[in-house]
């Protein structure tokens, strides 16, 4: 591999504040207020709507789908595949957040389910939730993942294999593959592992950034760079995971050509 500048992640950036995409998130109630705030940080506009009666009128409206299942329940499951299956009659990419597959059945379940039911654009998770889609052993603490048995880039290979999509890995060292195509992405920092939703905030990035680029791999790697980005810009300015919180959502509404070029760090094969 070798280090690359992406100079279509400015263009995706523009096009998302010049267009002004609605993603409609069926998502974790943990963390809904910050998915809000960052997907109107990037330009683009949420909508929180998981109610049975609503999801189909709702997501016809959207550009993209962002499911969530953090705070998962049987209703809200059947409110995300009503949903998922109008968004794929409409063309509309879904990406799925897997929060927790692997730590009870009720959620790897639900996540086969979907993966099953519904074309997925994009699953973005850490390698304790990637692996346990695809029956790789793991260890996981709640939602977070404490280890995993294979190599984070081999079970994101094989995931994008198995289940016919763009697998997106994020940890210290984020990983974005469609089985094919690979982008390491190096961009972060360690107080984005200390705050309630990082996780959950870059599925809603790359929700946005779907919203304006067909291209899913595309979306997703230039998504995971904007919020690692944001996060090492955020970092000088905090006194401290609190604060962080806070000059995370500024740096990513300040974000702007000449950051994206000069910080950016992807290796691409």
């Amino acid at each position: 591999m070798e280090q690359t500048t992406m100079p279509y992640s400015v263009d995706l950036l523009l096009r998302i504040r010049e267009r002004k995409p609605l993603i409609h998130h069926i998502t974790n109630a943990v963390v809904m207020n910050d998915t809000a705030n960052i997907t109107l940080a990037i330009g683009a506009l949420p909508v929180m709507a998981h109610a049975l009666e609503e999801v189909e009128e709702m997501v016809s409206l959207a550009s993209a789908l962002v499911l969530n299942i953090g705070t998962l329940t049987p209703a809200q499951v059947e409110a995300m595949l009503r949903a998922g299956k109008r968004a794929n009659a409409r063309g509309i990419p879904i990406v799925l957040d897997p929060v927790g597959a692997g730590a009870t059945r009720l959620r790897t379940e639900a996540a086969h389910r979907l993966l099953a039911e519904l074309r997925i654009a994009v699953v973005r998770g850490n390698a304790a939730e990637i692996g346990a889609l695809i029956g790789v052993s793991g260890e996981t603490r709640g939602v977070e993942s404490i280890s995993v048995a294979e190599k984070h880039e081999a079970i994101a290979r094989r995931a994008a294999t198995e289940l016919r999509c763009v697998v997106a890995i994020t940890g210290v060292q984020d990983i974005v593959t469609d089985g094919i195509r690979q982008a390491l992405i190096d961009n972060g920092h360690p107080w984005l592992a200390s705050i309630t939703g990082s996780g959950c905030m870059a599925t809603s990035l790359v929700g946005a950034f779907l919203a304006v680029e067909p291209d899913a791999f595309t979306a997703a790697t230039a998504a995971l760079v904007a919020m690692g980005l944001a996060g090492e810009l955020a970092a000088p300015r905090a006194g401290g995971p609190g604060t962080f919180r806070s000059h995370l959502l500024d740096a990513v509404a300040n974000l702007d050509t000449s950051k994206l070029i000069q910080g950016q760090k992807v290796s691409i094969a």
